[in-house]
Parts: structure tokens; C-alpha cells; sequence
């Protein structure tokens, strides 16, 4: 029998200095937000990277773009469609990344947690469907290693070693109401 343990890895004030210092990173590394867009993963992607656009705004002295990608229709952890008629609806990602505007730009790709780097493949295959980008840069909030493809992320809010039986869990507040991330050990219990 096992019990879960959580114990808090970034507090509310962590993940603020963590998201601060990105944002100087990003601007660093640009020289400047020229030409530059923010792209969050749905779903807590999408809140990080506006969280890092208001702080590179208060940097910059104006706005950097925030735009939002789903990435539903690009993951190969998909269940295989075999009805026509299920097959000939629209993907659900399709519309909404419709107005995902790369070409040319330079991306900062952003998503919560990085781990196998299946959803970094997945949002890099849709950036490119919107057309070729100038380059992308990958921001996460917490690397948690275990990679099963080449993908390395350029900003990191914090680096976290873990066991594959370890979850890293990533709380916000605009969705869950509080600003936390976690790590959930198991733990062997005995009958």
C-alpha cells in the first residue's frame, strides 16, 4: 500500500522571483523585445506566459505579445481515430491556433513543467504549421528531467530532479487559486 506525500518545491514568492527572473533572461538574451512573441501552452502555459509579458512590459516599457497554442490535435499520446466520420471532423486545435501569428518572429515558447519533451515536440510542430519562425526559445517553470527526445529549454525557472514515480504539480492562480508547485512522492506504507 502506498500514501502520497506532497511537499511544496515553490511557494507563491518563488514562482514571482522565478517568473522575474525569466523575463530579464528573455530580454538579455533578445537584446530587447523586438520582433519577439510569447506563446503559452494551454493550459497553465498560457497564464505563465502573460505572467512573463506584464513583467517584461514593466522591463521594456511596452507590451510583448502573448499568444495561446493547443496542442490537442498535435500529441502522438493520441488515441488512433479509425471512424470516418470521427476522422473528417476538425481537429480541435486547428481553429484556435488559426491565429497563432510566427512567421518571422522571434517565439518564446512557454509551457509549466518540462519532462519527457512529447508536448515541447507537439507545440513545435504546430508553431510550424503557423508558419516558420525566426527561432524559438523554450521557457518552463520547473524542469523535471527524464527527457526521451533532444529538447533542452533555454530559461528555467527552477531545475528539479525527480524519480519517474514522482509528480510535479503546478498550481496558479487563475485557474486554481492559489500560486504553488508541488512534488508528490509515494511513499510504501506497511499492512
Amino acid at each position: 500500500m502506498t500514501e502520497a506525500e506532497h511537499l511544496i518545491i515553490m511557494d507563491e514568492a518563488a514562482i514571482r522571483r522565478a517568473l522575474t527572473r525569466i523575463a530579464h533572461e528573455i530580454v538579455e538574451k533578445n537584446k530587447g523585445i523586438e520582433n519577439c512573441v510569447i506563446v503559452g501552452i494551454r493550459t497553465r502555459g498560457i497564464y505563465l506566459a502573460e505572467r512573463i509579458a506584464e513583467r517584461i512590459a514593466e522591463i521594456e516599457g511596452k507590451p510583448v505579445p502573448v499568444q495561446e497554442l493547443d496542442i490537442t490535435s498535435y500529441r502522438d499520446d493520441r488515441l488512433e481515430v479509425t471512424s470516418m466520420c470521427v476522422e473528417a471532423a476538425a481537429e480541435p486545435g486547428a481553429a484556435n491556433n488559426a491565429k497563432l501569428s510566427v512567421r518571422d518572429k522571434r517565439v518564446i515558447l512557454f509551457d509549466d513543467v518540462l519532462y519527457t519533451g512529447r508536448t515541447i515536440r507537439a507545440a513545435l510542430d504546430a508553431i510550424m504549421d503557423s508558419g516558420r519562425p525566426q527561432s524559438v526559445q523554450l521557457a518552463v517553470l520547473v524542469d523535471r528531467g527524464h527527457r526521451e527526445l533532444p529538447i533542452r529549454p533555454d530559461f528555467v525557472g527552477k531545475n528539479v530532479p525527480t524519480s519517474k514515480q514522482e509528480q510535479i504539480q503546478v498550481f496558479l492562480s487563475e485557474i486554481d487559486l492559489m500560486d504553488r508547485v508541488t512534488i508528490k512522492h509515494q511513499r510504501g506504507l506497511a499492512k
